[in-house]
């Protein structure tokens, strides 16, 4: 809504609905853009080597406007490894409702974690990005939504006989995350899911 004012008093005009998405669609376009942009630079050039006006010429833009959507090529990458995070865990929960059983469910999950871990290994990100991603509070936040999502997965299990009961939750989400946190180091799919057998063997009750 806009308020006009004339001579004979103020009256208000409204913004096309149309026209506001259209405006929403074209922002979110070019902050899709900035972020696979700078990623890439980054790739190539590494984290010191990419500046915003590289980023912007990239990109298509004017540096104004880049500054408008970010502060700095630091802030870019924070956002553009948010934005990866949000869409790992996405994928972890459809793989979790995809299954049927809470044993299922778990393997599931520690799969499709040991395979994330796996393929961006594969990536070759330098050592200063990868510092930078792995400190903040979106970290934290992002190790905390994953733990809060195995060990939901760990109680059911628990409950179903599929997982033992003598080991607190907490313990068992900290030995998969351990575990499984290997998978960066494989050579293969085959042998990432054989470490997830493995891990989740580790898990299974104990036969008196």
């Amino acid at each position: 809504m806009q308020c006009v004012s004339s001579g004979v008093g103020t009256y208000t005009l409204a913004v096309p609905k149309l026209w506001s998405e259209t405006i929403e669609t074209h922002h979110r376009e070019v902050n899709d853009a900035i972020l696979e942009t700078t990623a890439a630079l980054v790739v190539e050039h590494g984290l010191r080597g990419v500046t915003m006006s590289q980023i912007a010429e990239q990109t298509g833009i004017g540096r104004a406007t880049l500054y408008k959507y970010f502060p700095d090529v630091e802030a870019i990458l924070v956002a553009w490894h948010e934005r990866h995070v949000a869409t790992h865990l996405e994928h972890l929960v459809e793989l979790r409702d995809e299954a049927s059983t809470p044993g299922d469910r778990l393997r599931a999950v520690l799969g499709g974690y040991a395979s994330v871990l796996f393929e961006l290994a594969r990536q070759h990100h330098g050592s200063d990005l990868i510092a930078l991603l792995h400190q903040g509070q979106h970290h934290i936040d992002a190790e905390r939504l994953l733990s809060q999502l195995i060990a939901e997965l760990l109680v059911n299990a628990t409950k179903s006989g599929d997982i033992r009961d003598d080991i607190g939750i907490v313990e068992l989400v900290t030995y998969c995350t351990h575990s499984l946190s290997g998978a960066s180091t494989l050579g293969s799919p085959d042998a990432v899911g054989r470490l997830v057998d493995l891990t989740v063997a580790g898990m299974r009750p104990v036969s008196v």
